[in-house]
């Protein structure tokens, strides 16, 4: 038997998994300020934590492909 073939990379859908994930990251982190009392630190933590989320998320998906 042969192994499989990697997939090729596609960055459409990196990019979508990206924004998604960091969209994620970012709403969660956000309403969660919201419920403690602060919008705004909610949604700063959400953004410290969504970006780098985002690109590992990235990452651990296509790590073989390049």
């Amino acid at each position: 038997m042969e192994p499989a073939a990697p997939r090729a990379f596609p960055p459409i859908e990196a990019g979508a998994l990206l924004a998604t994930v960091t969209a994620l990251v970012i709403g969660v982190g956000t309403l969660i300020g919201w419920a403690a009392g602060s919008l705004k630190a909610g949604l700063i933590i959400g953004l410290v934590l969504g970006l780098p989320s985002g690109v590992f998320t990235v990452y651990r998906r296509y790590r073989g492909s390049l």
